[in-house]
């Protein structure tokens, strides 16, 4: 599959990105600037909800519940992307700066920006992507790179 490096396009499939649940079109837009043949990492922070907050009251979940549906097909869908995790596991405080409160701290890392797109673009990704927004009551994401 080629990947077409598009803001607009990663916008569409994910959302405007307006209540944090996404990246915003300028997110996207600066991340897909990036040098295509450099590596990129980026350190995921998760904080969970009690329930899950699905758009069909039919879904009843836990966050855990529902970040776990997500994990099962975003772990998989990484590594064929050409990616995979450096650090998956429980958020235990701060050891400098101010204190944060997460559950979940997910370290991924890329070869280069297409292993990045091909996830970002991978259907059955996208599909499982609405269980990570359920899940999540907030989330940051930060990248890191050359």
């Amino acid at each position: 599959m080629t990947v077409k490096l598009d803001a607009a396009q990663f916008t569409e499939w994910y959302g405007p990105g307006s209540d944090g649940s996404s990246p915003t079109e300028s997110q996207w837009a600066q991340i897909l600037s990036r040098p295509a043949e450099k590596p990129v990492t980026l350190i995921n922070f998760f904080k969970l909800r009690a329930m899950a907050d699905y758009p069909k009251a039919s879904n009843s979940a836990t966050g855990q519940e529902a970040f776990a549906s997500y994990a099962s097909v975003s772990v998989p869908a990484m590594e064929r992307a050409g990616g995979h995790f450096l650090f998956v596991g429980p958020f235990q405080g701060n050891f400098l700066g101010e204190n944060e409160d997460w559950d979940i701290v997910a370290i991924g890392a890329y070869p280069d920006l297409k292993s990045l797109a091909a996830l970002y673009s991978d259907e059955i990704y996208r599909q499982a992507f609405h269980h990570r927004t359920a899940a999540c009551a907030r989330q940051k994401v930060m990248v890191c790179g050359d």
